[in-house]
């Protein structure tokens, strides 16, 4: 399994920034609520709808899916912030790869089950469309529907983009969502194709944004 693959999933919002939806990093102890957030930010999510098809207990893999990709993935490799209600998981270009053990393999399997096998089969796809150029890539945004549309969502991508602005680099993230599209539009991005995952599974749009010298937010 190649880390590096693990494809956005994506939940977007409006936003006005306040002090509840403004950009904070990731610490350790914030992981249980995070990852409860995101399991309710996704649970719409086709992707994960896909990978999660059975509905009894969907939430709490969900949670404990995300828990894997902060703990074991993107909190020690990647850029990671929150608000109140949203958290967005970054890698920055050249970062490391690590691949992940025994237990966490087990870990991810045993939340899959059956289905274990779609989520290799989605992530060579995604591996195969990945752009080879220098890029920031956002991996998750999502946030708590309760929360929908009071900016928590463009906060977090406006944080990251700036980094990547400062960096000089593009930034890239594939999409699960079409109704996505114009949110992520709105702040730069354009769609560069699609990839379709075989045997009843989603559609995802690769999208792509220049860097920017000077952008007013």
């Amino acid at each position: 399994m190649r880390w590096k693959d693990l494809g956005t999933y994506v939940v977007g919002m409006q936003s006005t920034n306040t002090p509840k939806n403004t950009p904070k990093p990731i610490e350790s102890g914030d992981a249980p609520e995070i990852t409860r957030t995101l399991a309710r930010a996704f649970g719409d999510d086709p992707m994960m709808l896909w990978l999660f098809p059975d509905e009894d207990g969907r939430e709490g893999r969900l949670a404990q899916w995300f828990d894997v990709m902060l703990t074991h993935k993107y909190g020690p490799l990647g850029h990671c912030e929150r608000t109140d209600a949203a958290a967005a998981f970054w890698t920055p270009p050249g970062t490391a790869e690590q691949h992940p053990d025994e237990g966490t393999l087990a870990r991810i399997n045993g939340l899959l089950g059956e289905h274990a096998a779609r989520l290799g089969e989605m992530l060579e796809l995604v591996g195969e469309a990945t752009p080879r150029e220098p890029h920031w890539y956002l991996a998750v945004l999502g946030a708590d529907p309760a929360a929908q549309g009071s900016g928590h969502g463009a906060a977090l991508l406006l944080s990251g983009l700036a980094k990547a602005d400062a960096a000089g680099l593009p930034a890239h993230l594939e999409s699960s969502k079409q109704a996505n599209i114009g949110f992520y539009e709105r702040f730069g991005f354009t769609v560069r194709g699609e990839i379709h995952v075989p045997g009843g599974g989603p559609t995802l749009w690769s999208m792509w944004r220049e860097a920017r010298a000077d952008v007013r937010r």
